[in-house]
């Protein structure tokens, strides 16, 4: 039997209400795994021609649909149509380290540049999603992440010594910035979507990678203008956010408005434990840690998902798959158990 997706299952969980259906849910899934699971060949179609592009959404959204799931997760990274990006995945020099670099950056152009690179990808997704389905994404980078990105974190920890000024300003210019693609995506692409998110690592195991007070004045005001654009579009807005970052999730709640928080790691805190700490005010997605799906064997597996799911309910509104993503160095099987043990619990196989 073909599976139909429903995506107000997903839907409901965002806006914190227990779904008819329990949802799975991704914060990515590499094409690479669906290749290896599906046995089709499409990953490099996504560097072709339009016939190329379509045939890979056909297939991308095709798997999300085998495997279950009721919405599509994808995104396109701010950080490519930024020039000189790159310090924060590729580890080079930040293309701005002082007032001269900030004023001379090419800030204007980065919106039209990010719809140039991007369009014909979210057309093409428009094109391909089976009946019942949305996507759920949309811009990826949020604004520490795009700050990094034009800086690098070191140099950004001195930029604060140095200059905390020009600190303050790469915030609200990647926030003005950002808000603007937001803005036009929203307008152009947003019948595609249900939920809106975009992923910002504010942590690590410990701790907050800056400083709590300059999150708070600096990082989740800008926060706030993305998601009250979201919400003017009568559509929740999903953080993907990793790290241990407890020290401002009420704030991130409060000020920033958000309606979902994905992403959990168990060294950090089990997947209930933030059910039980927001799981009034906010839903919750992820589940299992990614590292648990790459480790565990299938009836242990089957356990430690049942028990996070009987913690769960009751809770509010919560999605389930991994607290990370599915990169290539996950095992098929391992994933593959994970899905079908939720479904299991859903009833799908009855």
């Amino acid at each position: 039997m073909i599976f139909q997706p429903d995506f107000r299952n997903i839907l409901d969980a965002a806006y914190n209400k227990e779904a008819k259906r329990l949802p799975l849910y991704e914060h990515k899934i590499s094409p690479k795994k669906m290749e290896e699971i599906t046995g089709k060949k499409f990953a490099e179609l996504y560097q072709g021609n339009k016939s190329d592009i379509n045939e890979f959404f056909r297939n991308y959204c095709g798997f999300y649909q085998q495997m279950g799931y009721d919405t599509v997760s994808f995104e396109e990274l701010i950080g490519p149509a930024m020039p000189g990006s790159g310090a924060l995945g590729e580890h080079v020099k930040g293309a701005i380290q002082d007032r001269t670099d900030f004023e001379r950056y090419p800030w204007d152009g980065i919106c039209d540049t990010y719809f140039e690179m991007y369009s014909k990808y979210f057309e093409a997704l428009r094109n391909n999603m089976p009946a019942g389905m949305r996507a759920i994404g949309g811009i990826g980078y949020g604004i520490f992440e795009c700050v990094q990105d034009l800086v690098g974190y070191e140099d950004l920890c001195y930029m604060a010594a140095d200059d905390p000024e020009l600190y303050e300003e790469m915030f609200h210019k990647v926030g003005d910035n950002n808000l603007k693609i937001w803005s036009r995506f929203l307008r152009e692409f947003g019948d595609i979507y249900c939920v809106c998110r975009f992923g910002d690592d504010l942590g690590f195991k410990s701790t907050t990678l800056i400083s709590a007070d300059d999150i708070r004045s600096l990082i989740i005001p800008q926060y706030k203008r993305i998601v009250d654009e979201v919400h003017s579009y009568r559509k929740p807005f999903l953080l993907h956010s990793c790290g241990c970052i407890f020290d401002v999730m009420d704030d991130i709640i409060d000020q920033a408005g958000i309606d979902a928080k994905h992403s959990n790691e168990d060294q950090i805190a089990r997947f209930p434990v933030w059910v039980e700490r927001y799981g009034s005010r906010i839903g919750n997605f992820g589940g299992i840690d990614t590292d648990a799906v790459c480790r565990l064997g299938k009836a242990e597996m089957r356990e430690y998902i049942t028990d996070v799911v009987k913690k769960c309910k009751g809770h509010g509104g919560f999605a389930f798959g991994s607290g990370n993503s599915i990169p290539d160095y996950v095992p098929a099987q391992g994933y593959l158990n994970m899905v079908e043990i939720v479904r299991e619990l859903r009833g799908d196989f009855q």
